[in-house]
């Protein structure tokens, strides 16, 4: 009676275990699918975008213009303040371009490197950076009511309910002007503009007359400062001097991108082949939990907003290789443990545990790696150090989660309850 009862509950754990395998596998293959192809649902209600559409590319795969800009000061000192306003300023003036995807980052103390995919026109572009700028504050009829030479200063700092604000203080000739302006146009906007560019409109709630205003509505402390930091300069607070301009053309992208997807499938299929080859069920298994791990992977990606470059893509197919090594890892240590006589079950747990503490040290030297060359590099290094990085951290969760349930559920199905099913040969 009681044997049947068993035979009874491990029938329904193995069919429970069927049903969990194939819902994983149909959804996998949903999102393989429309990750590759996209999907439009519900009459074209909602709508799966595809992997290449959503992840942004960087110049070396779609063109564009590069252009270092170094700013010039007589000591040859510059204050890091200076440079992070200057990063901003020049970061809003690319997006005046009307252009998507760009990318301002700062090279070593006194250079900022700007990204500008899609655009050729580089004199136009060069002119638009170094310009002087002008700030101004505008009535909502356009008219300017006082410029940036009347700030004194502007901060940011979070208030006693929490929320971001800006704090402005003007000069002698600002404060009247101020008064004046917050008189005429109480209960209307006052609009904040960087050249055409508007910053913020806040609304003019009293009369101010000592020259002391408070800027609300600020979505986070990050957009408070940046802000801040833009009306304070009042415009370019340096001059800058063009070092290096460099146009990519779009056909370096339109050949390197197929050439890296097939070299990239052709090595994907070799890896599957091997493991599938020295590793049997479980290698099958390992392929299938790596489809989740390059899906997971493409999803963070294009979630982060990540820049990939041709160097990326390297990163990305070296972190498929370093994914399938934790595998191999894996797999090594679990048959040790079943040539030892211990049962499959508890081989799994004791290879899992084993194999463990040989992945967390070749990974965290790697991060460790990727680290060094994120804070250290610039341009196409840094996209190969965030690539690896997120690849590395992600590869450990699959082999070492997503592997181990696989497994799980294959044992429970009945499918993988032999030694030879791992490879390991039966003493004669």
């Amino acid at each position: 009676m009681q044997r049947g009862r068993n035979m009874k509950t491990k029938g329904k754990g193995k069919g429970r275990s069927w049903v969990v395998f194939i819902l994983i596998a149909m959804l996998v293959g949903f999102f393989a699918y429309s990750g590759a192809y996209g999907v439009k649902l519900f009459g074209n209600t909602y709508e799966v975008k595809s992997f290449g559409s959503m992840i942004t590319k960087g110049l070396d795969l779609q063109g564009g213009v590069s252009v270092i800009e170094e700013i010039v000061s007589e000591d040859g000192k510059v204050k890091k303040e200076d440079l992070e306003k200057t990063k901003e300023l020049l970061s809003l003036r690319v997006n005046r371009i009307g252009v998507a995807e760009t990318t301002v980052t700062t090279e070593g103390e006194n250079r900022i490197r700007v990204d500008i995919p899609g655009k050729f026109e580089s004199k136009d572009i060069i002119d638009t950076l170094t310009k002087t700028g002008e700030l101004t504050f505008k009535a909502p009829d356009g008219t300017v009511l006082l410029t940036g030479k009347e700030v004194e200063n502007a901060g940011s700092r979070i208030d006693q309910n929490g929320k971001a604000i800006i704090d402005l203080e003007f000069n002698e000739d600002g404060k009247e002007k101020f008064k004046a302006a917050t008189e005429k146009y109480i209960g209307q906007q006052i609009s904040i503009y960087m050249d055409d560019e508007v910053l913020t409109s806040p609304m003019v709630k009293n009369v101010i007359n000592d020259g002391k205003a408070i800027i609300e509505g600020s979505k986070s402390i990050d957009e408070a400062k940046r802000q801040a930091g833009v009306i304070q300069s009042g415009a370019l607070p340096v001059t800058l001097k063009t070092v290096s301009v460099k146009t990519v053309g779009p056909t370096l992208g339109s050949s390197a991108i197929p050439s890296s997807l097939k070299a990239g499938a052709i090595g994907i299929g070799l890896i599957f082949l091997f493991m599938i080859v020295f590793y049997r069920v479980p290698g099958l298994l390992a392929d299938f939990a790596l489809v989740i791990y390059i899906l997971l992977l493409l999803t963070i990606f294009s979630s982060l907003k990540v820049v990939l470059t041709l160097p990326g893509i390297a990163g990305f197919l070296l972190t498929i290789g370093m994914a399938v090594d934790a595998n191999v890892l894996i797999f090594e240590r679990i048959k040790e443990e079943i040539k030892t006589g211990k049962s499959i079950k508890s081989s799994i747990d004791s290879g899992f545990h084993r194999a463990l503490s040989s992945i967390l040290d070749s990974n965290i030297t790697t991060i460790i790696g990727g680290l060094v060359l994120y804070f250290f590099g610039s341009g196409a290094v840094k996209g190969f150090a965030i690539t690896l990085m997120i690849g590395i951290v992600v590869s450990m969760f699959t082999a070492i989660t997503v592997t181990r349930v696989l497994i799980k559920l294959a044992v429970n199905m009945g499918i993988l309850n032999k030694p030879s099913l791992f490879g390991v040969r039966k003493r004669g």
